[in-house]
């Protein structure tokens, strides 16, 4: 009889499907890039970007909707390509930044919308306000780095934010409220 659960015991693990856990990446902050642009008085778009950020993907390839993300970045890694333009940014104008000011996203939520492609909700977090953003997110590439020799994910992704909602509004809408992101990153799996 003890014999006759055992096997039970087994036939039924077997037949079961196996739940693979997400596997965690860490953010290639080398090769990933936070753009943003904004219009300047119908004249331009002035282009900006960040750096300095770190993050981790939780991704799980065969569910990915049970995949997560963090990123988090200094508000004072921002840079535009000119140093007064920074300085002012950095202002009570506007951030009002320290050097312990960040920029954060966590999400809270993914739809997939096709083979590479999901929506990724989350909480944005900028000069003391959490409001919720949708990135349009597709998964370029994910296999071995050819140089690291292990696992490695490429995304895009793309969304627009109104800078009023997070309190550095100022100038609008002469200068436009809406704020353009392009997201371009890599992560290798972590050790």
């Amino acid at each position: 009889m003890k014999h006759l659960f055992a096997t039970a015991a087994l036939v039924t693990s077997l037949a079961l499907p196996a739940v693979a856990a997400p596997e965690k990446y860490m953010l290639d902050a080398s090769h990933s890039q936070i753009i943003f642009s904004y219009n300047h008085l119908g004249f331009s778009t002035t282009y900006g970007m960040f750096s300095g950020f770190e993050g981790e993907i939780m991704f799980d390839a065969d569910a990915p909707a049970a995949s997560s993300v963090t990123v988090s970045m200094p508000v004072t890694s921002m840079f535009t390509g000119w140093e007064a333009r920074d300085g002012h940014f950095m202002s009570a104008d506007f951030f009002g930044a320290t050097d312990k000011d960040m920029v954060t996203f966590t999400s809270t939520g993914i739809e997939v919308t096709g083979e590479n492609t999901a929506l990724i909700t989350g909480d944005l977090s900028m000069n003391d306000i959490t409001k919720s953003v949708t990135l349009d997110a597709k998964l370029n590439q994910a296999g071995e780095h050819p140089m690291a020799g292990k696992p490695w994910l490429g995304f895009d992704a793309t969304t627009t934010i109104k800078r009023s909602d997070f309190g550095v509004g100022n100038f609008a809408p002469f200068v436009s409220d809406d704020v353009a992101i392009i997201i371009s990153i890599e992560a290798q799996a972590a050790e």
